[in-house]
């Protein structure tokens, strides 16, 4: 029994000072009058993941059903977010790779609402890289990632604001979205009030220095964050983007 008391507490140690990490990692910041909470990454330190279905092929849907597959393998959600557009069946819209297999093709067509805003593009993980990389790019440089989501519009290009966007435009939504900085961080964000394209855009450029950035998706933004307890569970979830840690042998 003693033992088995030491084991716990010893667990118990190593998943507060994880939560802790997770808490210093996500921070409020304002910017142009608009409140969002960002989480900051280091994809060569930390376990990133882009996850969709379960081990039956059923969509995770939700952080609840996600954090308990991950349990069942050892694993446990630090910070999660929703990665990506998809269908009325949760399928994702574009390109979904996981495990290094492509589950979902890459799309390059036009069309109606924010995905096919072109141009579009693609975040994705490879050997503890992270990036963000339009859509035509990633094709042409034959990226092999180890986990890819595709979505859109791209935020920011390369360093140029999407030509698309309107510094007056009067679409105010909840918004998320994901860039990875000149050092290679990864920032996943989210804002807490309403926020337009534009602005949402100039955040990731001027105030966290990211080259490019993607949409993510809007109104059903959610994000989970181990550090303070936050769980959204309002909307469902297509893919989902998550920083996971390893619960102790």
């Amino acid at each position: 029994m003693r033992l088995i008391f030491i084991t716990l507490l010893l667990l118990l140690a190593a998943l507060q000072a994880t939560v802790a990490k997770a808490q210093d990692a996500c921070s409020t910041l304002q910017n142009g009058g608009v409140s969002y909470t960002v989480c900051t990454v280091d994809p060569a330190r930390s376990l990133m993941r882009i996850y969709h279905r379960d081990p039956q092929g059923q969509p995770f849907g939700s952080f609840d059903s996600l954090a308990r597959q991950l349990w069942k393998e050892r694993h446990y959600p630090i910070i999660a977010m929703n990665g990506g557009m998809y269908h009325d069946d949760l399928s994702a819209v574009g390109l979904f790779v996981e495990h290094g297999f492509e589950r979902q093709a890459i799309s390059t067509k036009a069309g109606w609402g924010n995905f096919h805003l072109l141009p579009n593009g693609v975040f994705w993980l490879k050997d503890g890289r992270a990036g963000v990389t339009e859509t035509a790019r990633y094709i042409k440089d034959q990226i092999a990632s180890d986990y890819a989501t595709q979505s859109g519009p791209m935020l920011v290009i390369d360093g140029q604001i999407h030509p698309r966007f309107l510094p007056d435009s009067d679409s105010l939504k909840i918004r998320n979205g994901i860039g990875v900085d000149q050092a290679g961080r990864v920032h996943m964000v989210i804002s807490e009030t309403p926020v337009r394209f534009y602005d949402f855009a100039l955040l990731f450029r001027d105030a966290l220095g990211c080259r490019n950035a993607l949409y993510l998706d809007g109104t059903i933004s959610s994000l989970y964050d181990a550090g303070t307890g936050r769980r959204d569970r309002l909307f469902p979830l297509g893919p989902i983007i998550a920083v996971i840690g390893t619960v102790p042998q």
